[in-house]
């Protein structure tokens, strides 16, 4: 069985917020941005670093690699740590680390110093998502929990934009260790205002319902063909969005001749598009249902959609412009959000509600995986003369794969409880 809330509330919204509540939402915003800004200088500061160090790309390669293997580690038990220790606790104690571990980047000399400092990274920022979800659920009231997860959905964008627009010319100015330093260092600024702003703030009381959940029966979880629907498509899908953040900066530099001071253009271009797929592309789904097809219809009807705008990717390798390589690429990122939404929304429509959270935490944990591959894969077709084109090649091909698997898995889809 299925069951709804109550909507006797009327949906609240920033108005009806404590000045607590707002500066917890504010706070959740600048640390998911920031988290996306830590993780993206070294992507940015390539030509120079490899410049400098004389690093092949499968080296380079290892560096991302190693990043999306501790974040994969960590997910496995970071829920764990964020509902023992608290999310006060937990979420300062986790920006004071991936502070640290980002401005730890300047200190390094060689690869296997660079991979530590992305190791001890990865495994603080894997705190973020679990311990904004969760403050968003302790702090917030009930209609407002919405806005909080908003956040944190559209939050990356926001910090995978400005990065390349500041970083580049600040480290062509000032030097990259100093890039590391500062962008490190803005972790310590939010800390002071999340020790303060976050002190006074009462926890919204949990109902007893919450604190009487059954334990997740990871048995028969695995054995369940939709877990695998929403693992597998969240595998096959996420590969591509780890492959832009960490590899484009290189591609543009290496298909364009584009300096490290210039580059920050398009890879900002192409987060815009990203973002504005987060906040417009859940739309196609409703609107599907609202002209009489069914959630089947409807749910892989907007993933076809989406699919097929992905196969503008790899028309990128072909333009003379990177602008409009840009707008190419971007437009595969826009589709990448209204996949991934359909994706998550297909996991509450079909996945039992006690089993959703493990789910897609497997699914981010799958995500990594193949994050990793395809990273290390870049590294060596670009060692091995081969260029990006099997990379956009699979990008092009991942999401019509993925609605594949899901359809092998799920021929139709129907609302958990239903026959």
């Amino acid at each position: 069985m299925i069951h709804h809330e109550s909507v006797d509330a009327p949906p609240a919204d920033a108005s009806s917020l404590t000045r607590g509540q707002v500066m917890l939402v504010a706070l959740i915003f600048f640390a998911t941005a920031l988290n996306y800004v830590d993780r993206q200088v070294l992507a940015l500061l390539k030509p120079t670093l490899q410049q400098e160090f004389h690093w092949t790309d499968q080296q380079f390669a290892h560096l991302g690699s190693s990043f999306q293997l501790a974040a994969a580690g960590t997910l496995l038990f970071v829920g764990w740590i964020v509902d023992r220790f608290g999310v006060r606790v937990a979420y300062g104690v986790a920006v004071l680390l991936w502070s640290m571990a980002g401005m730890a980047h300047a200190l390094a000399a060689t690869v296997q110093q660079f991979v530590l400092a992305r190791i001890a990274l990865a495994s603080a920022e894997s705190v973020n998502t679990p311990a904004a979800v969760k403050a968003a659920a302790m702090y917030l009231p009930l209609r407002a929990r919405s806005l909080g997860i908003g956040i944190v959905n559209t939050a990356p964008n926001i910090g995978a934009i400005l990065t390349p627009l500041l970083i580049p010319p600040f480290a062509v100015a000032f030097g990259w260790r100093a890039s590391f330093v500062v962008t490190g260092s803005l972790g310590f600024v939010w800390l002071i205002f999340w020790v303060v702003g976050t002190r006074s703030i009462d926890p919204i009381i949990a109902a007893p319902v919450g604190e009487q959940r059954a334990k997740v029966d990871l048995r028969a979880l695995l054995a369940d063909r939709r877990s695998w629907a929403v693992i597998g498509a969240k595998a096959f899908s996420d590969l591509v969005w780890w492959f832009v953040l960490f590899w484009m900066p290189d591609f543009f530099n290496r298909q364009f001749g584009m300096s490290q001071a210039s580059l920050g253009g398009p890879i900002a271009i192409i987060f815009t598009l990203a973002a504005l797929g987060a906040l417009t592309s859940g739309g196609l789904f409703p609107i599907l249902l609202s002209r009489g097809l069914s959630i089947n219809a409807a749910r892989k009807g907007s993933m076809l959609f989406f699919a097929l705008v992905v196969l503008l990717m790899p028309l990128a390798l072909t333009v003379h412009s990177p602008w409009t390589a840009a707008l190419l690429i971007g437009a595969g990122l826009f589709a990448h959000q209204g996949f991934s939404t359909n994706i998550f929304g297909m996991a509450t429509d079909i996945v039992p509600a006690g089993r959703i959270a493990t789910v897609i935490a497997f699914g981010a944990v799958a995500g990594n995986l193949t994050g990793t591959g395809i990273i290390e894969f870049a590294g060596w077709s670009l060692d091995h003369g081969h260029g990006y084109a099997p990379l956009f090649l699979v990008c092009g091909s991942a999401y019509l794969v993925a609605l594949g698997w899901i359809h092998l898995l799920q021929p139709h889809l129907t609302l958990d409880g239903e026959k």
